[in-house]
């Protein structure tokens, strides 16, 4: 048992996210596992603010229907991984601060992220999802 009640775990639909989604799922086998992916609503505004956000991966996650499809595929791993509860969350806003303000919501005690943007340039000049969640998270973070 890890001693973790409710695990978040961000996803994009990356790789990087994917395996951090697995990693959740390996850890969490007795605790609740929610799966989050930010998105943006399919609007001309929001398309600006999630390519100034994401850069060329903003298609991942724009309007819901992506959205839905990257939570069905994290779900399937998280439970081939070992997960048990598993709980889909699409949670509109920016990456940081929807994965934040679930935490907060659910009550979590682990936060998973993948590593996506810790190596890059841009990630180390104006900041990465994994970088600014570990910064500012109430709980335990795992970067994968």
């Amino acid at each position: 048992m890890s001693g973790y009640t409710t695990v978040v775990v961000g996803t994009d639909g990356s790789e990087s996210s994917m395996k951090a989604v697995e990693r959740a799922g390996a850890i969490a086998k007795d605790a609740t596992v929610v799966i989050a992916c930010a998105y943006f609503p399919n609007d001309g505004r929001s398309a600006s603010a999630a390519s100034d956000s994401l850069g060329d991966e903003a298609y991942q996650v724009m309007g819901s229907s992506p959205t839905e499809e990257i939570l069905r595929t994290a779900k399937e791993r998280a439970i081939a991984a070992g997960a048990t509860k598993v709980v889909q969350r699409a949670v509109q806003g920016a990456p940081v601060d929807a994965l934040l303000q679930l935490v907060v919501d659910v009550q979590a005690d682990l936060l998973v992220v993948g590593n996506k943007g810790l190596n890059s340039i841009a990630g180390r000049l104006l900041g990465s999802v994994p970088a600014d969640v570990a910064r500012k998270a109430a709980c335990d973070v795992l970067i994968v």
